[in-house]
């Protein structure tokens, strides 16, 4: 009897943990930098966009100029299940560290475009990621963790 009381309370303590709250994403910081020519004048934009829904994590454009071309577009259909950070980085500055949405530990899903990458480039997730490290170079965008 007492075997099967515990046997009780542990999978309604364990399923309540399982429950509470867990997330997929964990992003904590943003800071994006630009290794560029100073003296050009051009601006970067990346979007840094907090996905809270599977349909629409499932249907993201594949590619950076898929994105952009209907961006207006996708926002608008997503409503409240997408947040998106959107930040301009002149060539060779460090900008401040990205503002996150406050819900962003409940995102399903996390990802990054950059319109200065390759046309084909494709979304890049950072939904695993803590504090992370976007870089701005000659070649495309690159992506760490600041760990």
């Amino acid at each position: 009897m007492r075997i099967n009381r515990f046997l009780s309370a542990s999978f309604i303590f364990c399923t309540s943990l399982i429950m509470s709250g867990t997330s997929l994403a964990e992003v904590d910081s943003v800071f994006i930098s630009s290794t560029l020519d100073p003296n050009a004048i051009i601006i970067t934009e990346v979007d840094v966009i907090f996905i809270y829904d599977s349909e629409i994590a499932k249907n993201l454009p594949a590619t950076k100029a898929a994105w952009y071309s209907n961006k207006r577009g996708f926002t608008a259909d997503a409503g409240e299940k997408m947040d998106i950070v959107n930040v301009f980085i002149p060539q060779g500055f460090d900008s401040e560290m990205a503002s996150l949405p406050a819900r962003r530990e409940e995102a399903l899903k996390v990802v990054v475009y950059a319109y200065h990458d390759d046309s084909k480039a494709t979304a890049r997730d950072i939904t695993e990621m803590n504090n992370v490290l976007i870089q701005i170079d000659p070649f495309g965008i690159r992506i760490s963790s600041r760990d």
